[in-house]
């Protein structure tokens, strides 16, 4: 978990990158961003809210050879050795972004990067460098007193509802490459930011681990319990495998399917399903980890607990209660109208 709200923004650098395969030029900034009390809380909500809204996937900075192979994270390294040169290494930085914009379709824009203090990541407070880039333009008018009436001019600029790209690098975790996050509103050049310019893989930490595997078993669900059985199983296997996770602290295969699963044919399927697809999924050789809280309740919030029937009937099922899914709803065959059914045991209806 991240905490930007502290975040002080000590030093700021502004350049510019064209595209290379367009001979468009680079320019390269002398002098830092001179911060306002005007400025300091728009740029910071201009950086900082696209990491606010959406999850935190992290990655780290990889290299098939060894991670001191890694340009961007030799140049992150040095900042955060010594902050004073954060000058002479932004602009190196932006020139290795500037040697990946190759491909015609990348944008030409401006390159923002800072050194951060006060930023709050696994309950630990550390420093951070921010790299972001604007490239979409938005038309605005710039309205002008002329003697007697008013005039308008088209005017071009930044605007700050949208970063189209940006990352936070984290002075954490850096013997696993750091910890980074990292923000792309424009999809089709994702290559050239991640792998080209980053150099960055997933971050597989218990965060990381947690989310595959219970995707993994999401898709396991959908995929052999649903055939096998029926919708109600489906989402009970789901509410049983997440109950697992949401009350250990530590996940082991074993405890796991003994615990979920009490059916050894089912069992010896899901075996099967991993030995499989796991490699998809990043679990192949995934037996036992740390679980993280934070995935398990986001998980719980995907997993649809209501059986949907053809004929406009819908039975929400209490997830954090399966027994009673268990103990009170079952299914059967009527063959007068050759027609699945369930019966609902209950007491008294709540109001």
């Amino acid at each position: 978990m991240i905490n930007l709200f502290n975040t002080q923004i000590e030093e700021l650098f502004i350049h510019k990158v064209g595209n290379k395969s367009r001979n468009e030029p680079i320019f390269l900034s002398e002098e830092p961003l001179k911060l306002t009390d005007e400025i300091t809380p728009l740029i910071k909500d201009f950086f900082f809210k696209p990491f606010r809204e959406k999850e935190e996937n992290y990655f780290q900075f990889v290299h098939d050879v060894d991670l001191d192979y890694n340009e961007m994270f030799n140049l992150v390294s040095e900042i955060f050795i010594n902050p004073s040169t954060l000058d002479k290494i932004s602009k190196k930085i932006t020139k290795h972004l500037f040697d990946q914009s190759n491909h015609p379709h990348i944008k030409n824009g401006e390159v923002y990067v800072t050194y951060l203090t006060n930023v709050s990541i696994d309950n630990n407070i550390v420093a951070a460098i921010g790299i972001f880039k604007s490239e979409i333009k938005s038309d605005y008018f710039e309205i002008n007193e002329a003697e007697s009436r008013l005039e308008l001019n088209l005017k071009q600029g930044i605007s700050l509802e949208k970063l189209d790209k940006g990352c936070l690098i984290f002075n954490h975790k850096k013997e696993e490459g750091y910890k980074i996050l990292s923000v792309d509103s424009n999809r089709y050049d994702a290559r050239y930011w991640l792998e080209h310019f980053l150099n960055v893989d997933a971050f597989q930490d218990e965060n990381f681990n947690t989310k595959k595997y219970l995707k993994f078993v999401q898709d396991f669900a959908k995929d052999v319990v649903l055939p096998a059985e029926d919708k109600k199983e489906e989402v009970l296997f789901l509410n049983r495998s997440v109950n697992y996770f949401a009350k250990n602290d530590e996940f082991e295969e074993t405890n796991f399917l003994n615990e979920v699963i009490e059916n050894p044919d089912l069992q010896a399927e899901f075996k099967n399903y991993k030995a499989d697809k796991g490699e998809k999924y990043s679990v192949e050789d995934l037996s036992s980890f740390e679980i993280s809280n934070s995935a398990v309740t986001d998980a719980r919030k995907k997993i649809k607990s209501v059986i949907n029937l053809d004929t406009n009937i819908s039975i929400k099922l209490d997830l954090i209660n399966p027994e009673s899914a268990e103990q009170f709803i079952e299914k059967g065959w009527d063959e007068e109208k050759q027609m699945y059914y369930y019966l609902i045991y209950f007491n008294k209806e709540q109001k």
